[in-house]
């Protein structure tokens, strides 16, 4: 399946599984022989996502056992009915690189993501070594770019920890813009909450934070779809 998110110019693909809730099954399960724009390279790609997928859910489950510390509070605050089955999604992202134009470089392809922050707890980006184009908005509000450590991932901060905790870990403005000639491809994993359960500051977070409540209660499963409605051509 292909998804365009706006503020995308030109052709920036996606290649996108996630869990399928009607069903408790996977996307990846039930399409993925049915798609017609699936990578045909390597022929048991079903397999080594499935696998990819099991070992960024077993690490962002420990990722956040140790924010659950972070925060104050006990290592499983955050499983159980808060994200104890998690709403995950995959993305194959490609953004092409600059055209040029007689020799010289155009910018008609330099933004491959309008900034915007990712909906749910946990973000692991697998960037390509070589090539910088992911940025990050920092506190005074400037630009930064977060370029790819080889063996590392980028973690972004999603929605839904921002809210549990209050404020105290803030979800990350982030865009994509790709300078270089060459094509860029991103793996993003999303950890996210259960998808009905309903998430609201929680009280040893507003204890820290001057005991008033910062954000309002929302259900991450309707925050989902509301964002995907806002940001998605489908």
């Amino acid at each position: 399946m292909t998804s365009f998110l706006l503020g995308i110019l030109h052709c920036v693909s996606c290649f996108t599984v996630s869990r399928y809730i009607a069903e408790d099954r996977y996307f990846i399960d039930i399409d993925f022989q049915l798609l017609t724009c699936r990578p045909r390279d390597p022929a048991n790609m079903k397999a080594l996502m499935e696998e990819y997928v099991n070992l960024c859910t077993d690490l962002s489950r420990k990722i956040m056992r140790g924010i659950a510390l972070a925060l104050g509070g006990l290592p499983n605050e955050f499983e159980g009915e808060r994200a104890g089955d998690p709403f995950w999604v995959l993305r194959i992202i490609g953004y092409p690189g600059v055209s040029t134009t007689n020799g010289h470089a155009t910018s008609e392809n330099d933004i491959g993501c309008g900034a915007h922050t990712d909906y749910g707890l946990l973000t692991l980006v697998n960037q390509d070594d070589g090539i910088t184009a992911l940025q990050v908005k920092n506190s005074s509000g400037e630009w930064i770019s977060a370029p790819p450590v080889p063996g590392t991932f980028v973690c972004n901060i999603g929605d839904m920890l921002k809210i549990w905790s209050n404020g105290l870990y803030n979800s990350t403005l982030h865009r994509v813009v790709n300078n270089s000639p060459k094509f860029r491809v991103c793996v993003a994993y999303f950890f996210e909450p259960n998808y009905d359960v309903g998430v609201e500051p929680l009280d040893f977070c507003v204890k820290k934070t001057g005991g008033v409540k910062k954000f309002e209660r929302a259900v991450y499963g309707e925050h989902l779809v509301s964002k995907v409605k806002t940001n998605f051509v489908m």
